[in-house]
């Protein structure tokens, strides 16, 4: 296999795994068997361990003193808050609520740049950027969830602030991937995200009855940890070195076909008219962001 199929193939299982992670985290947590936070903190702390034990075996950049501050700030807004918002949030809404509204993630991505770096948006991006807006408005003020103790519209607010607050990550770490291999700061990312979350996660995660964990729930937690985050922290920048980064976000619209069918074959959501509107709404904004206009002259 050349690298550049394995760099497709890397992608692509990022997606599967976001996907499935939908429906996987949000049966145990509204199981009862973890709580949002506390699973957060797990996932996290396994994670960490995982990043700190691979890079004993592989090749290491040094960081630079004046970076750390520039990694704790990445990690409040990378860790902290964007999986705190994104498990609360899921705790509450559908995975095809959730997975959809994460695909406007590039949308505010390009907002921030054109406010934080100065980039240019063009009046189509700009159309593109409100159309993909007014989608994610419509699924948090008018869907609903299969599931009757869900609240649908606090919880796709929480997902919603969750993507903004990834955006903002991908905006404070855009130096950093330029000057060091991500396998190089992922281990610090995550251990400043961890200290980050134990006071918010310590409590719930001490509430666990591991006894009472079905193999299922077993295999439901060692997947968020090893597959959905160990997993797709490794293969991201795996992909990212061999493929251009429109191309890999573009990958980001498979999510809410994978979550969708997923969760429909488990049970744990259906599809409705209300949903298909709004994620119409939200793809075609995406897609006209995503459009590079053509060269003149």
């Amino acid at each position: 296999m050349d690298s550049r199929r394995f760099a497709l193939l890397a992608v692509f299982m990022v997606q599967l795994l976001y996907g499935l992670n939908y429906t996987i985290a949000k049966v145990v947590m509204n199981d009862n068997y973890v709580k949002p936070f506390g699973f957060v903190l797990l996932r996290v702390a396994g994670a960490t361990f995982l990043f700190w034990l691979i890079s004993c075996i592989t090749p290491q950049q040094k960081i630079e003193k004046k970076d750390f501050f520039k990694l704790f700030i990445a990690a409040i807004f990378g860790v902290a808050i964007n999986m705190l918002f994104f498990f609360k949030g899921l705790e509450f809404t559908s995975p095809i609520h959730a997975s959809a509204i994460m695909t406007i993630t590039p949308v505010i991505i390009l907002a921030l740049s054109a406010y934080v770096l100065k980039e240019k948006i063009t009046a189509l991006k700009l159309v593109g950027v409100v159309l993909a807006l007014c989608g994610a408005l419509v699924l948090t003020i008018y869907g609903k969830s299969a599931r009757s103790g869900d609240n649908v519209q606090l919880g796709n607010l929480l997902i919603f602030l969750n993507a903004v607050s990834y955006s903002i990550y991908i905006i404070l770490i855009k130096k950093l991937t330029a000057k060091y291999h991500p396998l190089s700061f992922i281990k610090w990312l995550f251990l400043f995200g961890l200290i980050l979350l134990i006071p918010f996660g310590y409590q719930e995660l001490n509430e666990i009855q591991w006894k009472s964990f079905t193999p299922y729930t077993t295999f439901s937690v060692l997947f968020v940890i090893l597959g959905a985050t160990f997993g797709t922290y490794l293969l991201n920048p795996l992909a990212l070195n061999k493929l251009k980064a429109s191309t890999v976000g573009t990958f980001i619209y498979l999510q809410p076909v994978i979550a969708g069918l997923f969760a429909i074959i488990m049970g744990a959501d259906t599809i409705d008219m209300v949903k298909v509107i709004a994620m119409l709404i939200i793809f075609s904004g995406v897609y006209l962001v995503s459009l590079n206009p053509k060269k003149t002259g």
